[in-house]
């Protein structure tokens, strides 16, 4: 147990004491608890995955004030996982979206909708004003962002992150624990993680995640049980399985003493360049839904022959890697270039090779051929 983050707040109407009855009676929780939840202000950075199923948990539990940070808008692909956001929103700003879902939740919760991206030059302004942050992002460059932020300001961080069937999550708290660049010193290369968008995510591990993340936000505000200081929890939604791994501060760490160039630190190309930058890959989901809406799209298979012989694209070109790397050229025709292989790592070096000779509108497809057969089966051909 911790010492409580937040000082009671105003005493609970008799329509706050009907509304979160159930809470107040829980063992060890009380009222004073409650009026806890109501005087903290939780900064909950991305409104998707994770953002989307822990700011409605927040305000069910009666978190006072929630600041949600995000500058993407609602899309069509985001609502099989991203539950607060329904097909009325579609086209609107993420942070509008969840706002509403909150007011219709308890319209008594204050909701700051910082509409932004947040940067090194921007976040410890916004931070000043909250108790705690909740780091839901889906990119390394804001987690390490979060974390050293959230360090210099001296307030909890609640982080966590999903991919495909696996979720992570913890707590970090300069001078209650290690942090964030204790468990991740270093962020791995650019390419080697996929996102959630190339890698795909099991759209009810969000929840999961999402609500376990809420309730380390109760417990650091309130003080009641145990946080994940020192701790990850890992779960495994495939297995239903969950382990969890300690870990401590790093003594060889250099010390954070101020906010730096995180795309520069994490190996990627300025922000202004990163859309520019995202188009080099290509999900399977994504080209499958171009080839089905009978998009003009040019496709260039990289592997050896007798990969091709066994299965491919149909309409695609062959061009094995060697022959392309030694100045071998695709054949000349309208359209973007999708180029693949057999898991993904060969078409991409071809990519970045055609790139720098000049060819514009070039991505590789992310999983390769492999990740791509298990959904669109009718478009292989021998």
């Amino acid at each position: 147990m911790t010492q409580p983050l937040v000082a009671p707040g105003a005493p609970l109407s008799a329509e706050r004491v009907s509304r979160h009855s159930r809470q107040l009676m829980l063992p060890g929780y009380g009222e004073d608890a409650q009026r806890r939840l109501a005087a903290a202000r939780v900064l909950v950075i991305g409104a998707g995955g994770l953002g989307s199923a822990v700011v409605p948990a927040l305000a069910g539990s009666g978190i006072g004030t929630i600041g949600i940070a995000d500058d993407d808008d609602v899309e069509l692909s985001n609502l099989p996982r991203q539950l607060s956001h329904g097909v009325a929103d579609l086209g609107r700003p993420k942070v509008d979206s969840l706002a509403d879902t909150v007011a219709a939740i308890d319209p008594e919760c204050r909701v700051v909708r910082h509409r932004v991206r947040l940067t090194a030059a921007n976040l410890p302004g916004i931070l000043a004003d909250y108790d705690l942050v909740v780091d839901g992002s889906d990119n390394f460059p804001t987690r390490y962002l979060a974390n050293d932020a959230a360090h210099l300001a001296g307030v909890p961080l609640v982080w966590g992150a999903i991919l495909r069937f696996q979720g992570q999550l913890g707590v970090a708290w300069r001078d209650h624990g290690p942090g964030y660049r204790d468990l991740f010193p270093t962020p791995p290369a650019p390419g080697e993680v996929p996102s959630c968008e190339l890698g795909g995510v099991l759209p009810t591990l969000c929840l999961t995640i999402g609500a376990m993340l809420a309730s380390e936000v109760v417990k650091l505000v309130t003080g009641i049980g145990e946080p994940l200081l020192g701790r990850v929890l890992s779960y495994d939604a495939l297995s239903g399985r969950s382990r969890e791994i300690a870990y401590g501060a790093d003594p060889d760490a250099a010390e954070i003493t101020g906010l730096v160039d995180y795309e520069r630190f994490c190996g990627l190309p300025p922000r202004e360049a990163s859309a520019d930058a995202a188009a080099a890959a290509i999900s399977a989901a994504e080209l499958l839904r171009r080839l089905r809406a009978g998009e003009a799209l040019r496709l260039l298979d990289v592997r050896e022959p007798g990969e091709a012989e066994l299965r491919r694209i149909a309409g695609s070109e062959l061009v094995p890697l060697g022959e392309l790397l030694g100045g071998a050229e695709p054949a000349a025709a309208p359209g973007p270039l999708v180029v693949y292989c057999e898991l993904g790592m060969r078409s991409a070096r071809a990519a970045a090779a055609l790139t720098a000779r000049g060819h514009a509108d070039v991505v590789s497809l992310d999983g390769g051929l492999d990740r791509f057969a298990a959904l669109g089966a009718e478009y292989l051909s021998r």
